[in-house]
């Protein structure tokens, strides 16, 4: 009877532990999603407090009761973000695409050719990833300025047509795939380039779209690039008009318009995230997993 009782006291003390432990993994977890909405929160509700109200409030509030959306009128109005719009989306969608090309092909070579040096080649091209970002733009733009691309579509997507990054996530992932087929598919006279849009990509597929995702919010949350290599308003991208209003003074009157300027070009990348977010995470892990 006593052994009984000494159980049950056992087995509800670990189960006020094991609550305990959960609640404040909870708490610890809440508190650290509060931490990284909040700049979010402030974001949208500086957008939609009225220039007077935003200004006349010494301490700032953290709620508004009387809303506006004359912010994102006035953001559309001071430049023309519709056509940076357009402008972005063309870059993002023309750099993925060709980036998408050049890693593909790079990783199943690596992945799968054998040719002389190959080793060392793919160990020279992840040392390049040691080197500083400032670094490759200086000679990016030293480079795209002496072929006169400065202010052309070119110059602004040339440079990031390629990831070593991302050819690596694929040549693992492509590497998890028996090699067995590889030999199967060319006994039977099938093509590299065949066996690679019919059979690798396929089995790639999270991988594949998790890279196109990132370059996606990559391009299009570019900035330092975009500013250096054009100072022509007809190449500018979203980001670039952002700074347009705040250089012609505007921003600076009006902090809520610039905000609402930022919510605008923040929603796509928020949905598409929320979309993919499993495709995301469920490529990554592939990527880096072995057998």
């Amino acid at each position: 009877m006593k052994e009984e009782n000494n159980f049950d006291r056992q087995k509800r003390r670990e189960k006020i532990l094991s609550g305990c432990t959960t609640a404040v993994v909870y708490l610890v977890l809440t508190i650290w999603a509060l931490i990284v909405l909040f700049p979010f929160y402030w974001m949208l509700l500086s957008s939609v407090k009225s220039y007077s109200a935003y200004n006349s409030e010494a301490v700032p509030k953290f709620f508004t009761l009387t809303p506006t959306f004359q912010n994102y009128i006035d953001a559309f109005t001071a430049v023309p973000l519709a056509r940076y719009f357009g402008n972005t989306f063309l870059f993002t969608v023309a750099t993925t695409a060709i980036m998408l090309v050049v890693i593909v092909l790079a990783a199943f070579a690596f992945a799968r050719l054998e040719f002389a040096g190959k080793r060392l080649t793919f160990a020279f091209f992840l040392s390049l990833m040691m080197i500083p970002n400032e670094l490759v733009i200086i000679t990016n733009f030293v480079t795209t300025t002496n072929l006169g691309l400065r202010n052309t579509f070119t110059g602004l997507v040339l440079p990031s047509v390629t990831s070593i990054f991302y050819i690596y996530l694929l040549k693992e992932n492509f590497e998890q795939i028996p090699e067995e087929l590889y030999r199967a598919a060319k006994v039977d006279g099938t093509s590299d380039l065949k066996y690679l849009l019919k059979v690798m990509l396929p089995i790639s597929k999270p991988t594949v779209i998790t890279i196109v995702i990132l370059k996606v919010i990559e391009c299009w949350n570019s900035y330092v690039w975009p500013r250096l290599i054009t100072d022509d308003p007809e190449y500018y991208l979203v980001s670039n008009g952002i700074q347009e209003i705040r250089e012609n003074g505007f921003g600076r009157e009006n902090v809520p318009a610039m905000m609402a300027a930022v919510v605008v070009v923040s929603i796509p990348l928020i949905l598409l995230f929320l979309v993919f977010h499993k495709k995301i995470m469920e490529g990554v892990s592939r990527g880096g997993t072995k057998g």
